[in-house]
Protein backbone atom coordinates (compact mmCIF):
# COMPACT_ATOMS: atom_id res chain seq x y z
CA UNK A 1 0.00 0.00 0.00
CA UNK A 2 2.83 2.39 0.84
CA UNK A 3 4.41 1.76 -2.57
CA UNK A 4 1.12 2.69 -4.19
CA UNK A 5 0.91 5.86 -2.11
CA UNK A 6 4.45 6.79 -3.12
CA UNK A 7 3.49 6.44 -6.80
CA UNK A 8 0.40 8.58 -6.28
CA UNK A 9 2.47 11.33 -4.64
CA UNK A 10 4.93 11.31 -7.54
CA UNK A 11 2.06 11.54 -10.01
CA UNK A 12 0.60 14.46 -8.01
CA UNK A 13 3.94 16.30 -8.19
CA UNK A 14 4.22 15.55 -11.90
CA UNK A 15 0.77 17.06 -12.50
CA UNK A 16 1.84 20.23 -10.66
CA UNK A 17 4.89 20.49 -12.94
CA UNK A 18 2.81 19.93 -16.08
CA UNK A 19 0.22 22.54 -15.08
CA UNK A 20 2.96 25.14 -14.64
CA UNK A 21 4.18 24.65 -18.23
CA UNK A 22 3.15 27.34 -20.71
CA UNK A 23 1.96 24.92 -23.41
CA UNK A 24 -0.35 23.21 -20.90
CA UNK A 25 -1.59 26.42 -19.26
CA UNK A 26 -2.83 27.65 -22.67
CA UNK A 27 -4.56 24.34 -23.52
CA UNK A 28 -7.86 24.62 -21.64
CA UNK A 29 -8.97 21.04 -22.29
CA UNK A 30 -5.70 19.52 -21.07
CA UNK A 31 -5.54 21.91 -18.13
CA UNK A 32 -9.05 20.93 -17.00
CA UNK A 33 -8.23 17.22 -17.27
CA UNK A 34 -5.07 17.65 -15.19
CA UNK A 35 -6.89 19.80 -12.62
CA UNK A 36 -9.57 17.14 -12.26
CA UNK A 37 -6.98 14.38 -11.80
CA UNK A 38 -5.10 16.52 -9.29
CA UNK A 39 -8.26 17.16 -7.28
CA UNK A 40 -8.88 13.41 -7.11
CA UNK A 41 -5.40 12.81 -5.69
CA UNK A 42 -5.19 15.79 -3.34
CA UNK A 43 -6.85 14.29 -0.26
CA UNK A 44 -4.90 11.02 -0.45
CA UNK A 45 -1.56 12.77 -0.99
CA UNK A 46 -2.21 15.21 1.85
CA UNK A 47 -2.95 12.34 4.25
CA UNK A 48 0.11 10.41 3.04
CA UNK A 49 2.38 13.39 3.66
CA UNK A 50 0.99 13.72 7.18
CA UNK A 51 1.63 10.01 7.67
CA UNK A 52 5.26 10.36 6.53
CA UNK A 53 5.76 13.35 8.84
CA UNK A 54 4.36 11.37 11.77
CA UNK A 55 6.58 8.38 10.88
CA UNK A 56 9.67 10.60 10.78
CA UNK A 57 8.80 12.20 14.12
CA UNK A 58 8.21 8.77 15.62
CA UNK A 59 11.61 7.49 14.45
CA UNK A 60 13.39 10.58 15.79
CA UNK A 61 11.60 10.35 19.14
CA UNK A 62 12.38 6.63 19.52
CA UNK A 63 16.05 7.41 18.82
CA UNK A 64 16.07 9.73 21.83
CA UNK A 65 15.61 6.70 24.10
CA UNK A 66 19.16 5.61 23.18
CA UNK A 67 20.68 8.90 24.35
CA UNK A 68 21.04 7.97 28.04
CA UNK A 69 18.19 10.17 29.31
CA UNK A 70 17.33 10.38 33.01
CA UNK A 71 14.31 8.50 34.33
CA UNK A 72 11.89 11.45 34.21
CA UNK A 73 12.87 12.42 30.65
CA UNK A 74 12.69 8.80 29.51
CA UNK A 75 9.11 8.57 30.78
CA UNK A 76 8.15 11.75 28.89
CA UNK A 77 9.72 10.45 25.68
CA UNK A 78 7.89 7.12 26.05
CA UNK A 79 4.59 9.00 26.39
CA UNK A 80 5.41 10.96 23.24
CA UNK A 81 6.26 7.73 21.39
CA UNK A 82 2.91 6.24 22.44
CA UNK A 83 1.08 9.35 21.22
CA UNK A 84 2.88 9.34 17.87
CA UNK A 85 2.23 5.61 17.40
CA UNK A 86 -1.50 6.21 17.92
CA UNK A 87 -1.42 9.11 15.47
CA UNK A 88 0.42 7.05 12.86
CA UNK A 89 -2.05 4.17 13.25
CA UNK A 90 -5.02 6.54 12.85
CA UNK A 91 -3.49 8.12 9.73
CA UNK A 92 -2.86 4.66 8.26
CA UNK A 93 -6.53 3.70 8.73
CA UNK A 94 -7.59 6.98 7.11
CA UNK A 95 -5.30 6.26 4.18
CA UNK A 96 -6.86 2.81 3.68
CA UNK A 97 -10.30 4.41 3.45
CA UNK A 98 -9.05 7.24 1.20
CA UNK A 99 -7.69 4.66 -1.27
CA UNK A 100 -11.07 2.98 -1.69
CA UNK A 101 -12.66 3.63 -5.10
CA UNK A 102 -15.16 6.47 -5.04
CA UNK A 103 -18.76 5.86 -6.00
CA UNK A 104 -19.24 8.22 -8.97
CA UNK A 105 -22.85 8.79 -7.91
CA UNK A 106 -22.09 9.87 -4.33
CA UNK A 107 -22.40 13.61 -4.93
CA UNK A 108 -25.53 13.36 -7.08
CA UNK A 109 -29.05 14.43 -6.23
CA UNK A 110 -31.44 11.52 -5.73
CA UNK A 111 -34.92 10.32 -6.53
CA UNK A 112 -36.58 8.39 -3.70
CA UNK A 113 -39.56 6.09 -4.23
CA UNK A 114 -41.54 4.86 -1.23
CA UNK A 115 -44.35 2.33 -1.67
CA UNK A 116 -46.69 0.78 0.88
CA UNK A 117 -46.16 -2.98 1.09
CA UNK A 118 -48.06 -5.62 3.02
CA UNK A 119 -50.36 -4.44 5.78
CA UNK A 120 -53.17 -2.50 4.11
CA UNK A 121 -53.93 0.94 5.51
CA UNK A 122 -51.28 0.55 8.21
CA UNK A 123 -48.63 0.07 5.51
CA UNK A 124 -49.77 3.32 3.90
CA UNK A 125 -49.46 5.17 7.20
CA UNK A 126 -45.97 3.71 7.67
CA UNK A 127 -44.98 4.87 4.16
CA UNK A 128 -46.09 8.37 5.17
CA UNK A 129 -43.94 8.10 8.32
CA UNK A 130 -40.92 7.21 6.22
CA UNK A 131 -41.48 10.13 3.85
CA UNK A 132 -41.67 12.51 6.80
CA UNK A 133 -38.52 10.95 8.30
CA UNK A 134 -36.49 11.48 5.14
CA UNK A 135 -37.90 14.97 4.67
CA UNK A 136 -36.80 15.92 8.18
CA UNK A 137 -33.34 14.43 7.61
CA UNK A 138 -32.96 16.34 4.34
CA UNK A 139 -34.06 19.55 6.04
CA UNK A 140 -31.45 19.08 8.78
CA UNK A 141 -28.78 18.63 6.09
CA UNK A 142 -29.84 21.76 4.24
CA UNK A 143 -31.07 19.75 1.25
CA UNK A 144 -34.17 20.58 -0.79
CA UNK A 145 -37.03 18.07 -1.07
CA UNK A 146 -39.43 18.23 -4.00
CA UNK A 147 -42.39 15.84 -4.48
CA UNK A 148 -42.67 14.49 -8.04
CA UNK A 149 -45.81 12.40 -7.64
CA UNK A 150 -47.90 11.02 -4.80
CA UNK A 151 -50.78 8.54 -4.53
CA UNK A 152 -52.44 8.99 -1.15
CA UNK A 153 -54.72 6.65 0.78
CA UNK A 154 -57.89 7.74 2.52
CA UNK A 155 -56.69 8.06 6.13
CA UNK A 156 -53.54 10.11 5.73
CA UNK A 157 -51.39 7.30 4.39
CA UNK A 158 -49.45 7.03 1.15
CA UNK A 159 -49.73 4.21 -1.37
CA UNK A 160 -46.77 5.55 -3.34
CA UNK A 161 -44.68 8.71 -3.34
CA UNK A 162 -41.78 9.72 -5.57
CA UNK A 163 -39.70 12.72 -4.54
CA UNK A 164 -36.40 14.35 -5.35
CA UNK A 165 -33.74 15.33 -2.82
CA UNK A 166 -31.28 17.96 -4.01
CA UNK A 167 -28.07 18.49 -2.06
CA UNK A 168 -24.36 17.69 -2.07
CA UNK A 169 -23.74 14.13 -0.94
CA UNK A 170 -27.42 13.15 -0.84
CA UNK A 171 -26.81 9.81 -2.52
CA UNK A 172 -23.72 9.05 -0.43
CA UNK A 173 -25.81 9.24 2.75
CA UNK A 174 -29.20 7.86 1.71
CA UNK A 175 -28.21 5.09 -0.72
CA UNK A 176 -28.23 2.64 2.20
CA UNK A 177 -31.98 3.16 2.70
CA UNK A 178 -32.97 1.04 -0.31
CA UNK A 179 -34.82 -2.10 0.71
CA UNK A 180 -37.79 -3.38 2.70
CA UNK A 181 -38.61 -1.53 5.94
CA UNK A 182 -40.79 -3.34 8.50
CA UNK A 183 -42.89 -1.78 11.24
CA UNK A 184 -44.38 -3.51 14.29
CA UNK A 185 -47.00 -1.53 16.21
CA UNK A 186 -50.64 -1.36 17.26
CA UNK A 187 -52.56 0.40 14.46
CA UNK A 188 -54.85 3.28 15.36
CA UNK A 189 -57.69 1.27 13.78
CA UNK A 190 -57.02 -1.78 15.98
CA UNK A 191 -59.50 -1.94 18.87
CA UNK A 192 -58.17 -5.17 20.43
CA UNK A 193 -54.65 -3.82 20.91
CA UNK A 194 -52.96 -6.47 18.73
CA UNK A 195 -49.54 -5.67 17.29
CA UNK A 196 -49.51 -5.68 13.48
CA UNK A 197 -46.54 -6.10 11.18
CA UNK A 198 -46.50 -4.04 7.98
CA UNK A 199 -43.90 -3.14 5.39
CA UNK A 200 -42.93 -0.44 2.94
CA UNK A 201 -40.29 -0.50 0.22
CA UNK A 202 -37.78 2.29 -0.36
CA UNK A 203 -35.74 2.78 -3.53
CA UNK A 204 -33.02 5.44 -3.66
CA UNK A 205 -31.84 6.27 -7.18
CA UNK A 206 -29.04 8.65 -8.15
CA UNK A 207 -30.56 11.28 -10.40
CA UNK A 208 -29.43 10.60 -13.95
CA UNK A 209 -28.45 13.35 -16.35
CA UNK A 210 -28.92 13.17 -20.11
CA UNK A 211 -25.25 12.32 -20.52
CA UNK A 212 -25.66 9.31 -18.19
CA UNK A 213 -28.55 7.64 -20.00
CA UNK A 214 -29.62 8.23 -23.58
CA UNK A 215 -33.26 7.34 -24.29
CA UNK A 216 -34.44 6.75 -27.84
CA UNK A 217 -37.67 8.75 -28.40
CA UNK A 218 -38.98 5.82 -30.48
CA UNK A 219 -38.81 3.69 -27.33
CA UNK A 220 -41.35 5.90 -25.54
CA UNK A 221 -45.12 5.84 -25.55
CA UNK A 222 -46.55 9.02 -24.03
CA UNK A 223 -50.22 9.36 -23.06
CA UNK A 224 -51.76 12.66 -21.97
CA UNK A 225 -54.84 12.71 -19.73
CA UNK A 226 -56.72 14.86 -17.23
CA UNK A 227 -55.27 14.99 -13.72
CA UNK A 228 -57.31 13.78 -10.78
CA UNK A 229 -57.64 15.30 -7.33
CA UNK A 230 -57.18 18.90 -6.25
CA UNK A 231 -55.98 21.49 -8.69
CA UNK A 232 -58.82 23.80 -9.55
CA UNK A 233 -60.29 24.59 -12.96
CA UNK A 234 -56.96 24.03 -14.74
CA UNK A 235 -57.07 20.35 -13.80
CA UNK A 236 -60.59 19.94 -15.08
CA UNK A 237 -60.23 21.84 -18.38
CA UNK A 238 -56.68 21.08 -19.54
CA UNK A 239 -55.11 17.65 -20.02
CA UNK A 240 -51.71 17.98 -18.33
CA UNK A 241 -51.06 14.59 -16.71
CA UNK A 242 -48.46 12.39 -18.41
CA UNK A 243 -48.12 8.61 -18.53
CA UNK A 244 -44.74 7.66 -20.00
CA UNK A 245 -44.09 4.02 -20.97
CA UNK A 246 -40.60 2.77 -21.84
CA UNK A 247 -41.42 0.07 -24.38
CA UNK A 248 -38.20 -2.03 -24.15
CA UNK A 249 -38.57 -2.51 -20.38
CA UNK A 250 -42.31 -1.95 -19.90
CA UNK A 251 -41.49 0.62 -17.23
CA UNK A 252 -44.30 3.14 -16.61
CA UNK A 253 -43.98 6.58 -14.99
CA UNK A 254 -47.02 8.79 -14.25
CA UNK A 255 -46.68 12.47 -13.35
CA UNK A 256 -49.65 14.73 -12.78
CA UNK A 257 -48.72 17.06 -9.92
CA UNK A 258 -47.45 19.91 -12.10
CA UNK A 259 -49.84 22.35 -13.75
CA UNK A 260 -48.34 22.11 -17.23
CA UNK A 261 -47.95 19.18 -19.57
CA UNK A 262 -44.32 20.11 -20.29
CA UNK A 263 -43.35 20.13 -16.60
CA UNK A 264 -44.95 16.73 -16.08
CA UNK A 265 -43.12 15.36 -19.13
CA UNK A 266 -39.79 16.63 -17.84
CA UNK A 267 -40.39 15.14 -14.40
CA UNK A 268 -41.51 11.80 -15.84
CA UNK A 269 -38.40 11.69 -18.04
CA UNK A 270 -36.19 12.45 -15.02
CA UNK A 271 -37.67 9.55 -13.04
CA UNK A 272 -37.46 7.18 -16.02
CA UNK A 273 -33.85 8.10 -16.72
CA UNK A 274 -32.87 7.52 -13.08
CA UNK A 275 -34.61 4.13 -12.99
CA UNK A 276 -32.82 3.02 -16.16
CA UNK A 277 -29.48 4.22 -14.77
CA UNK A 278 -30.16 2.20 -11.62
CA UNK A 279 -30.78 -0.91 -13.74
CA UNK A 280 -27.49 -0.40 -15.57
CA UNK A 281 -25.65 0.16 -12.29
CA UNK A 282 -27.04 -3.09 -10.89
CA UNK A 283 -25.99 -5.02 -13.98
CA UNK A 284 -22.44 -3.71 -13.66
CA UNK A 285 -22.29 -4.66 -9.97
CA UNK A 286 -23.50 -8.19 -10.71
CA UNK A 287 -20.78 -8.61 -13.33
CA UNK A 288 -18.10 -7.74 -10.77
CA UNK A 289 -19.11 -10.46 -8.28
CA UNK A 290 -22.22 -12.31 -7.17
CA UNK A 291 -21.34 -11.64 -3.55
CA UNK A 292 -21.54 -7.90 -4.13
CA UNK A 293 -25.28 -8.21 -4.72
CA UNK A 294 -25.80 -8.74 -0.98
CA UNK A 295 -23.42 -5.96 0.05
CA UNK A 296 -24.70 -3.04 2.09
CA UNK A 297 -26.05 -0.36 -0.20
CA UNK A 298 -26.80 -2.39 -3.33
CA UNK A 299 -30.52 -1.83 -2.73
CA UNK A 300 -31.92 -5.34 -3.13
CA UNK A 301 -35.57 -4.65 -2.48
CA UNK A 302 -36.38 -8.23 -1.47
CA UNK A 303 -34.26 -7.83 1.64
CA UNK A 304 -35.76 -6.82 4.97
CA UNK A 305 -33.17 -4.26 5.99
CA UNK A 306 -34.72 -2.67 9.07
CA UNK A 307 -37.41 -3.13 11.72
CA UNK A 308 -39.19 -0.30 13.57
CA UNK A 309 -40.66 -1.78 16.76
CA UNK A 310 -42.94 0.70 18.56
CA UNK A 311 -43.85 -1.37 21.67
CA UNK A 312 -40.14 -1.85 22.46
CA UNK A 313 -39.17 1.67 21.35
CA UNK A 314 -36.36 0.44 19.10
CA UNK A 315 -35.16 0.44 15.52
CA UNK A 316 -32.94 -2.43 14.37
CA UNK A 317 -30.90 -2.50 11.17
CA UNK A 318 -30.42 -6.17 10.30
CA UNK A 319 -27.46 -5.61 7.96
CA UNK A 320 -25.16 -4.38 10.72
CA UNK A 321 -27.03 -5.84 13.74
CA UNK A 322 -27.40 -2.39 15.28
CA UNK A 323 -30.32 -1.54 17.58
CA UNK A 324 -31.06 2.06 18.61
CA UNK A 325 -33.56 3.25 21.19
CA UNK A 326 -35.81 6.32 21.13
CA UNK A 327 -37.73 5.44 17.96
CA UNK A 328 -39.69 8.75 17.87
CA UNK A 329 -36.43 10.69 17.61
CA UNK A 330 -35.27 8.43 14.80
CA UNK A 331 -38.51 9.02 12.89
CA UNK A 332 -37.92 12.76 13.29
CA UNK A 333 -34.93 12.36 10.99
CA UNK A 334 -32.03 11.75 13.40
CA UNK A 335 -30.48 9.08 11.19
CA UNK A 336 -26.77 9.95 11.26
CA UNK A 337 -25.69 7.45 13.92
CA UNK A 338 -27.13 4.55 11.92
CA UNK A 339 -25.99 5.87 8.55
CA UNK A 340 -22.44 6.36 9.89
CA UNK A 341 -22.43 2.71 10.98
CA UNK A 342 -23.61 1.59 7.54
CA UNK A 343 -20.94 3.71 5.83
CA UNK A 344 -18.21 2.22 8.06
CA UNK A 345 -19.50 -1.30 7.43
CA UNK A 346 -19.46 -0.73 3.67
CA UNK A 347 -15.90 0.60 3.82
CA UNK A 348 -14.76 -2.41 5.88
CA UNK A 349 -16.25 -4.77 3.30
CA UNK A 350 -14.48 -2.93 0.48
CA UNK A 351 -11.19 -3.13 2.38
CA UNK A 352 -11.65 -6.87 2.87
CA UNK A 353 -12.32 -7.28 -0.85
CA UNK A 354 -9.18 -5.33 -1.72
CA UNK A 355 -7.05 -7.43 0.64
CA UNK A 356 -8.56 -10.63 -0.77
Amino acid sequence: MLDRLERLEKRYEEIDRQMSQTEVATDLKQLQALAQERAGLEEVVDRYRKYKTAAKSLAETRAMLDDGLDEEMTELVKQEVSSLESKQERLLEELKVALLPNDPNDQKDIIVEIRAGTGGEEAGLFAANLFRMYSRYAQAKGWKTDVISVNESGIGGIKEIIFEVKGKGAYSRLKYESGVHRVQRIPVTESSGRIHTSTATVAVLPKAEEVDIEINPDDLKIDIFHSGGAGGQNVNKVATAVRMTHLPTGMVVVCQDERSQLQNKLRAMSVLRSRLLDIERRKQEEKITLERRSQVGTGERAEKIRTYNFPQDRVTDHRVNLTLRNLPRFLEGELDELIDTLVNSSQERQLEEQLA
